[in-house]
């Protein structure tokens, strides 16, 4: 199934973009967001110097109906709010995407992270487009099969050579201590760990690299 990166712009008329351009020295991290009707509530993390400004903000906005700070300290904020004015969250609920949590509001930007079917995330964009909220896409990468990378006996020798310190630099166990430590010939035990290493390489291969480099 696809996971897509997307790079959204608050509009200049909505509360949050305003605030967040107005203190971008401060973080909101949205922990969680939940639409309800035409209205929504959000639990929200604020970090920053400005971190008070920004919840007295939040508190003056005609849009935000209640609001709550749960937790204080320092430099941070746990605040609980309910807006009439969700927008963020309508195309999402509108495509059926679900978002996930957390994700970031900085100086009007917001990056989303959505994993679904390529049919609703082109119904994301079209929601997206609809609400008027202008939007970039990083990346769009096919995520691998849920299938299991590694055997159960692969998955052991690896953890076991790891633990061992097999893979340090100095190496601090050979191949045969580590076969005798977890009690199989030294053949079987090398003949495990490439099947392994071959498994990962090519994982890490697919996801790190050829996905960064595919076109979008």
């Amino acid at each position: 199934m696809p996971n897509a990166k997307l790079r959204l712009t608050v509009p200049e008329e909505v509360w949050l973009g305003e605030i967040t351009r107005s203190y971008p020295e401060t973080r909101i991290r949205v922990l969680a967001a939940i639409p309800d009707g035409l209205s929504g509530v959000g639990l929200v993390e604020i970090t920053g110097p400005t971190t008070d400004e920004v919840v007295a903000s939040m508190g003056a906005q005609d849009d935000v109906t209640d609001i709550e700070t749960l937790q204080r300290r320092d430099d941070e904020a746990l605040v609980q709010f309910e807006t009439s004015d969700p927008l963020l969250l309508l195309p999402a609920r509108g495509s059926n995407v679900p978002l996930e949590m957390p994700f970031d509001i900085r100086d009007g930007e917001v990056t989303w992270s959505v994993t679904a079917p390529t049919e609703q995330l082109s119904e994301l964009g079209g929601q997206l487009d609809e609400f008027g909220i202008s939007f970039s896409v990083e990346y769009i990468r096919q995520e691998p099969d849920q299938e299991r990378l590694l055997t159960d006996r692969q998955q052991e020798v690896i953890e076991a050579a790891v633990e061992a310190g097999y893979y340090d630099t100095p190496r601090q166990c050979s191949l045969t201590d580590l076969a005798a430590q977890i009690d199989i010939a030294k053949s079987t035990c090398s003949n495990t760990l490439h099947r392994a290493e071959e498994a990962i390489i090519k994982e890490y291969v697919k996801r790190e690299i050829i996905g960064d480099i595919s076109p979008v």
